[in-house]
C-alpha cells in the first residue's frame, strides 16, 4: 500500500511540473521525488519519518542559501541583463527580417531565422519568470515585458502574410515601393524613440491613403492583394511601433513612461505555451509502474538497499519526462554513473580512511567535484556532469560518520544503477516517442483549435492567440530538426495554422458589421474552415476540399458588391488570407467566376 501510494504522488508531482514549462515547474518535480528520498529509506525506521524528513528540508535549505549567496557575491548577474540582451536580439533579428521581407531577399536561412524568432520569444518569456524575484529590477514590471512578448509573437504572422502577398502581386506600383522601401529604412534606423514613432505614425497614414477602391462592383485580384499587402503592412508597423516602445521603457524602467505605452499595458498580459496534458499524464505513469517495478523487486528478493534503486527510478523518470524520448539521455546517464563506480571507490577505500576534519575532506574532494562542476556548466557536457556528481556523491554516501564496507557499497551501487536501468526500461516501453511524432501531434491540436475558434470565438483575443502558435511554431521547428526523414513533417505549416487563426478573428469581425447577405457568406466561410481543419485533423488534406475555396471566392463577391464605404477591408484582407494560406496553388480570383462558384 505504501508503494502504491508514494508511486501515485510522484506520478502526479510529475504530471503538476509537465504542465508549467516556466522554471517553476522544478518545485512540483522536487516535491514528488523528495518524498521517495524520504520515505523508502525510513520503511525500516518509520518512527523516526518526521526527524528523517526535518533534516531533508534542513539540508536542501542549507543548500540553496549556500548557492545563492555564492552566485550572489561571486559573478552575479541580474535578469535584468540577461533580459536586455534577449530583448535586443529580439528586435534585430526581426529587422533584419522585415528588411529581407519587404525587399524580397530570400535566402537558404530563412526558415531557421523564423524559427529563431520564434524560439528566442518563447525563452523571452521563461527568462522573465524570474523577474518578480529580482530585487535589483524592482521598477522593471512582468507586465511590459508580457506585453512586449505579446507584440514581438504578432509580427511574425503579420511579415509573411505580407510576404506572401508580394509574391503574387505581378507589378506594384511606384507608390507601393516607394513606400516599402521607406518602411525598410524606418525599421532598420536606430533612432530616438520620439522620431520612429513620428514617421511610424505617417508611414501608417500613407498607407491608408494607397488603399485601392475595393466595391461597388470593383474587386480585381491585384486590387484586393494591395489592398491585403497595405492593411497589414499598417499593422506591422503599428505592432513593430509599440514593440520599441516597450523596448525603451524595459531599457530604462525609472525613466517617464509615454501615454501610449500606459494604454497598452491596460489590456491583461496573458502569455499562453502550449501544454500537452496527454503526454504529461502519460510521463506520470510510466514513473509510477518504475517505482513500482523497485519496489516490487525490493520487496520479493529482501535487498536491503531496495529503497536506493525506488529513489533513483523516480529521480530519473523525473529529470528527463520533457523530453520527447527520455532514453538516450538515460542509457547516457547511467553509462556516466558506472564510470564513477571505481572513482568513488577509489575514495571510500583509499584516501577517505586518511582524513580527519571537515577541512580536509574539503581539499580531498574539490578536485574532483570542481572538475565536474565545470562539466556542468558547459551545455556540451552538462548532461554527463550531472551525471558523473551524482553518481560520484550517491556511490560515496558521506554521513557524519566515516564508515565504509565493500558489501554495502556494492550494493548501494548496484541499487543505483538497477533504479536508472528500471526507468530507461519503464520508459522505452510506454513513453519514448520520436521528434516527428511528437511534431505532428503538436500540428494536430493546432488544427483543433483553428476548427474550434471557427465556430466559437468566444473571447479570444489575437495576441493570445498569436503566442500560442508562436510557442507551437518553435515546438515543432526544434523537432523537426531532430526528426528523422521519413518523418515528413513541415514547420511552415504551424506558420500558416496561425495566420488562419488570425484571419478567423478578422471574419468573425467583419461579419458583425456587414448586412445579412455578405454576413451569411461570411459565416459559411467559417463553417466550412471550421469543418475542413475536423477533415484535417482526421487525416484528409484541405486542399481537396474545394467547398471551402468556393466559399471564400462567394464572400469575396458578396462584400466586393457593397457600397466602397461600407465594405470592411479587414474582412476583403481575411478573405485573401486564407485563400493564400489553404489555397496557395489556386488560380487567381476571378469575379465573374465567384458567382458562379
Amino acid at each position: 500500500m505504501m508503494s502504491l501510494v508514494m508511486a501515485c504522488w510522484t506520478g502526479l508531482c510529475l504530471y503538476l511540473s509537465l504542465l508549467d514549462r516556466t522554471p517553476r515547474a522544478y518545485v512540483f518535480m522536487l516535491a514528488g521525488y523528495t518524498a521517495a528520498i524520504i520515505g523508502f529509506p525510513s520503511v525500516n525506521a518509520p518512527d523516526q519519518i518526521f526527524d528523517t524528513a526535518l533534516s531533508r528540508v534542513e539540508e536542501i535549505s542549507l543548500g540553496i542559501f549556500c548557492a545563492t549567496l555564492v552566485h550572489t557575491l561571486i559573478f552575479p548577474r541580474d535578469v535584468g541583463q540577461a533580459l536586455a540582451g534577449r530583448i535586443g536580439l529580439v528586435l534585430r533579428d526581426s529587422q533584419t527580417w522585415i528588411g529581407d521581407a519587404l525587399t524580397g531577399r530570400r535566402g537558404p536561412a530563412e526558415h531557421e531565422e523564423r524559427r529563431r524568432i520564434a524560439t528566442d520569444i518563447t525563452e523571452l518569456h521563461v527568462t522573465s519568470s524570474h523577474l518578480p524575484f529580482d530585487t535589483t529590477n524592482l521598477p522593471l514590471r512582468i507586465d511590459t515585458v508580457r506585453v512586449l512578448e505579446n507584440r514581438l509573437a504578432y509580427t511574425l504572422p503579420l511579415i509573411t502574410a505580407i510576404e506572401d502577398r508580394l509574391a503574387q502581386l505581378e507589378k506594384p506600383s511606384r507608390s507601393l515601393t516607394r513606400l516599402l522601401a521607406d518602411v525598410v529604412a524606418w525599421a532598420e534606423a536606430e533612432d530616438a524613440i520620439e522620431h520612429q514613432y513620428a514617421v511610424a505614425a505617417r508611414l501608417s497614414a500613407r498607407c491608408r491613403a494607397l488603399a485601392p477602391v475595393v466595391g461597388d462592383g470593383e474587386a480585381d485580384w491585384e486590387a484586393l492583394l494591395t489592398t491585403s499587402i497595405l492593411v497589414r503592412l499598417e499593422e506591422l508597423i503599428q505592432t513593430f511601433q509599440d514593440s520599441r516602445d516597450l523596448a525603451g521603457v524595459i531599457h530604462a524602467p525609472q525613466g517617464k513612461i509615454p501615454a501610449r505605452v500606459t494604454a497598452l499595458l491596460r489590456a491583461p498580459p496573458r502569455r499562453p505555451l502550449h501544454l500537452d496534458h496527454g503526454m504529461a499524464a502519460l510521463s506520470g505513469l510510466a514513473l509510477m509502474v518504475a517505482v513500482l517495478a523497485c519496489c516490487a523487486l525490493w520487496i520479493f528478493t529482501a535487498w536491503p538497499e531496495g529503497a536506493t534503486a525506488a529513489m533513483f527510478a523516480a529521480i530519473m523518470s523525473s529529470f528527463f519526462a520533457a523530453q520527447d524520448d527520455p532514453a538516450p539521455a538515460m542509457v547516457a546517464f547511467l553509462i556516466m554513473s558506472i564510470i564513477t563506480t571505481p572513482i568513488a571507490a577509489l575514495y571510500l577505500f583509499a584516501i577517505l580512511p586518511a582524513v580527519d576534519g571537515f577541512p580536509m575532506l574539503m581539499l580531498t574532494l574539490a578536485p574532483v567535484l570542481l572538475f565536474l562542476s565545470y562539466m556542468q556548466a558547459s551545455p556540451k557536457s552538462a548532461l554527463a556532469g550531472i551525471a558523473l556528481i551524482l553518481g560520484f556523491v550517491g556511490s560515496l554516501n558521506l554521513q557524519a560518520t566515516f564508515s565504509a564496507g565493500f558489501p554495502e557499497f556494492l550494493n548501494n551501487t548496484l541499487a543505483l544503477d538497477a533504479g536508472i536501468a528500471i526507468a530507461l526500461a519503464t520508459t522505452r516501453l510506454m513513453r519514448s516517442v520520436g521528434a516527428g511524432w511528437a511534431a505532428r501531434r503538436i500540428l494536430r491540436r493546432g488544427w483543433r483549435e483553428v476548427a474550434a475558434l471557427a465556430l466559437r470565438p468566444g473571447r479570444v483575443d489575437a495576441d493570445v492567440w498569436t503566442s500560442a502558435m508562436l510557442d507551437r511554431l518553435g515546438l515543432v521547428s526544434a523537432r523537426v530538426a531532430l526528426s528523422a526523414p521519413a518523418d515528413a513533417v513541415d514547420a511552415h505549416e504551424s506558420l500558416v495554422d496561425m495566420r488562419v487563426g488570425l484571419n478567423v478573428l478578422d471574419l468573425h469581425a467583419a461579419a458583425g458589421v456587414v448586412e445579412d447577405g455578405p454576413a451569411r457568406s461570411i459565416r459559411g466561410v467559417l463553417s466550412a474552415v471550421a469543418q475542413a481543419f475536423e477533415h484535417r485533423f482526421s487525416g484528409k488534406p484541405i486542399e481537396s476540399e474545394t467547398s471551402l475555396l468556393h466559399a471564400i471566392d462567394r464572400a469575396i463577391g458578396e462584400l466586393a458588391a457593397m457600397p466602397i464605404r461600407r465594405a470592411p477591408l479587414r474582412g476583403f484582407t481575411a478573405l485573401i488570407g486564407l485563400r493564400r494560406n489553404l489555397y496557395p496553388d489556386a488560380a487567381p480570383y476571378a469575379p465573374g467566376e465567384a458567382g458562379a462558384a
